[in-house]
């Protein structure tokens, strides 16, 4: 049983960076698909990246794009997400997911293993 554990979460200002972190136990996830959705309060929770096993492709939400960056490494088991420019309405938990397969897939559903998400608040 794959477990997932997020890091790098924190207090930052509008304009500011943060690097997620997502390390995987329990086995490996070289061939998983993995992503990183956020939850705002009230809110459904929404996609923001996704990595395919290989890193060969990506998807990114339009609210995101060009300010975050998925990546992984394998030989670490850990999936990263770097986020720049951060804006206020970037507010959320946001937690990592595996999915068993291929396909860059942004439906939360469609994800088997998650992690317990790390806050991230960005003040104006």
């Amino acid at each position: 049983q794959v477990q997932l554990g997020e890091s790098g979460g924190g207090l930052v200002q509008a304009g500011g960076s943060l690097r997620l972190s997502c390390v995987a136990s329990g086995g490996t996830i070289s061939s998983y698909t993995m992503a990183w959705f956020r939850q705002a309060p009230g809110k459904e929770r929404e996609s923001v990246a996704v990595i395919s096993w290989s890193a060969g492709a990506t998807y990114y939400a339009d609210s995101v794009k060009g300010r975050v960056t998925i990546s992984r490494d394998n030989a670490k088991n850990t999936v990263y997400l770097q986020m720049n420019s951060l804006k206020p309405e970037d507010t959320a938990i946001y937690y990592c997911a595996a999915r068993r397969g291929i396909g860059v897939l942004t439906s939360a559903a469609r994800y088997d293993y998650w992690g317990q998400g790390t806050q991230v608040t960005v003040s104006s």
